[in-house]
């Protein structure tokens, strides 16, 4: 029987590695893009890659098996400040942990704000996560995809950009107006950064998406617990109490708009684990990967 098991473990871990794949976001010129040398650098430290200059998006899908594909997708933004992406910490190995509950997992590389590498730096990212919406609706079928059950997710600065998609889907920044429905069905936040207001916002972020002076309508349009309605998608959001980097109070005022907008949504707030922990929070025997396919499956997306 062990052995019997061992064989099985190598088989599917044979299969995952097959059904991943890497192609760019988009086809063509890349939209707000300047024609400048592809600089995009690659470290590992502490066992976590960080990828940084990206000017060139991409997204990695990790393909269920066909026996436990269940139809819904999700598009991953690893954090980083808006300055890495931790590709593998915050992306990769969550889309291999989804594709085992059935889902089809999109990493998205997106772009790093740069003057350098785009005409207008705020407004990259949400171009990427955008068109990876499209992207994913438009070939839903080749992928075995429901278009009606397409979530995003986002770590701290990555939730900052997946909550930006979730409220900002009736305002476009595509190249071409999207003819397709650019509404996430749902939103996953990890310890992300909601709010660009000075007393609880990650600075850093902030400085890095729309410069150290901006005006103070750029500061409320991505502060984006101020643009959340009753057309919000469902969220689930984790955080730490001692996260000293990302405030949580920046998920309890996310938390609190969706709840006065009759929005659905579930909170777990951890007396500890700091900022960055990834899929492992390891100061508690809890998993919140665990709660969240929970909370998935009740709301029937699994």
């Amino acid at each position: 029987m062990k052995r019997y098991l061992t064989s099985l473990v190598l088989m599917t871990l044979a299969f995952a590695a097959a059904a991943q794949s890497t192609f760019p976001l988009y086809e063509g010129k890349i939209p707000n893009g300047k024609q400048v040398p592809d600089e995009e650098e690659s470290k590992t430290d502490g066992g976590i890659t960080r990828v940084s200059k990206i000017s060139v998006p991409t997204l990695t899908i990790f393909l269920p098996s066909k026996e436990t594909a269940n139809g819904t997708a999700i598009i991953i933004c690893p954090g980083g400040g808006y300055r890495i992406n931790a590709i593998d910490h915050e992306g990769l190995n969550v889309a291999k942990k989804f594709a085992e509950m059935g889902v089809t997992a999109f990493v998205l590389k997106y772009r790093i704000p740069d003057d350098r590498t785009m005409e207008i730096r705020n407004t990259g990212p949400l171009q990427d996560a955008q068109q990876a919406i499209r992207v994913v609706r438009q070939r839903a079928s080749e992928w075995n995809v429901n278009p009606d059950r397409v979530g995003i997710m986002g770590f701290s600065a990555g939730g900052h950009l997946a909550s930006t998609a979730g409220t900002h889907f009736t305002s476009p920044v595509l190249a071409e107006n999207a003819s397709i429905n650019l509404r996430p069905n749902f939103m996953i936040l990890i310890y992300p950064v909601i709010s660009f207001d000075e007393t609880i916002g990650h600075m850093g972020s902030r400085e890095q998406l729309i410069g150290k002076n901006p005006p103070a309508g750029q500061v409320q349009l991505f502060s984006n617990d101020l643009q959340v309605t009753k057309d919000t998608p469902p969220t689930f959001l984790v955080h730490a109490s001692d996260d000293a980097a990302v405030k949580p109070e920046n998920s309890i005022r996310f938390y609190q708009k969706l709840l006065e907008n009759n929005v659905p949504a579930e909170l777990h707030i951890y007396q500890n684990g700091g900022h960055g922990f990834g899929m492992i929070n390891k100061t508690t025997d809890d998993l919140w990967m665990d709660r969240c396919q929970h909370w998935l499956k009740s709301n029937g997306w699994l």
